[in-house]
């Protein structure tokens, strides 16, 4: 877990996933490995000479139901789930090697990703950890969509969605520093409408999704069992924010609040605070508690009647 570790990590051991891509449908391997401090993530396609392609803001490519990157023609898409969890357990430095274009959907959350790490142990090194610590708004809207991040202490972040029924409105907040990834998010599992399914398959999406790894909506409600939370839908969506943020290159120190967004605003809002250098400084991890302070320090600066950040 990440708590205010001061300090990079990285797996202490290789973890092997083997599985379908959700939009491919196509069978891959992927193992990560533990990679040196200051590596960063590095996923490489063994399948066409070990071709790297860093997870950074620079190597998007265009996103819509998923979110790709592509260097040089290479394509690696569905990166979303991996990354989110890579984050949100403190994992810095990892290469991630692949023997096909897309990755594993496994169950449709990051829980399995979770569980691995866990089962494999992080390991802390010796170099210290640097976040992109905002210093002025950096917002993106389109239409009645709306993401934007902000200066604060620790990694917040607050969704609201409003979907055709039978989800309609949610809304969540989570802090990652409070270490509650791995049971409050990471099981969230990815959701798709039955009546869309047809016109998805017919654009070449979703060819691999299953009931084993999405959660299937009819008229009523899931048609494949119970819900893991009453929210786990804006849950998903969080767990997708994370990992698309993750693309920044380092764990953001901020506030981040988003309306009805999706990858593309994500991945947008990515590259106009990359792009934005006035708007963020690189900034080591402080101690526990120093961190603890600064958050105090906020709630008491707080005006009466904001609305709280809650852990979910």
């Amino acid at each position: 877990m990440i708590g205010n570790t001061q300090y990079e990590q990285s797996i202490s051991a290789p973890i092997e996933f083997r599985g379908v891509g959700l939009h491919s449908g196509a069978p891959v391997t992927m193992r990560l490995l533990p990679a040196p401090a200051g590596s960063g993530i590095v996923f490489r396609r063994t399948d066409l000479d070990n071709f790297e392609i860093a997870a950074t803001g620079r190597n998007v490519a265009k996103v819509s139901y998923a979110t790709s990157l592509m260097r040089q023609g290479v394509l690696i898409s569905t990166t979303e789930h991996l990354l989110s969890a890579l984050i949100g357990m403190g994992v810095d430095n990892v290469i991630v090697e692949l023997d096909n274009l897309e990755l594993p959907i496994l169950d449709g959350s990051a829980l399995p990703y979770v569980e691995a790490f866990q089962s494999a142990g992080i390991r802390t090194q010796r170099r210290r950890r640097e976040v992109i610590r905002v210093l002025r708004p950096v917002e993106v809207k389109e239409g009645d969509k709306f993401i934007g991040v902000y200066p604060g202490t620790g990694y917040n972040i607050c969704y609201a969605i409003d979907f055709p029924s039978p989800i309609g409105q949610q809304s969540a907040c989570v802090d990652l520093a409070a270490e509650t990834y791995g049971v409050a998010i990471a099981p969230a599992r990815t959701f798709g409408y039955k009546v869309d399914e047809r016109r998805l398959r017919d654009m070449g999406l979703i060819r691999g999704a299953s009931t084993e790894n999405a959660i299937i909506l009819g008229a009523r409600g899931p048609m494949n069992g119970p819900l893991r939370f009453a929210d786990e839908y804006v849950r998903h969506k969080v767990l997708d924010l994370i990992g698309d943020l993750a693309l920044a290159g380092r764990r953001i120190e901020g506030r981040v609040v988003a309306e009805r967004a999706g990858h593309a605003m994500h991945t947008a809002l990515v590259s106009r605070l990359l792009r934005d250098r006035a708007a963020w400084e690189l900034s080591h991890v402080t101690s526990g508690a120093a961190h603890a302070e600064e958050a105090a320090a906020e709630r008491r600066e707080a005006p009466v009647g904001a609305p709280a950040l809650l852990s979910v």
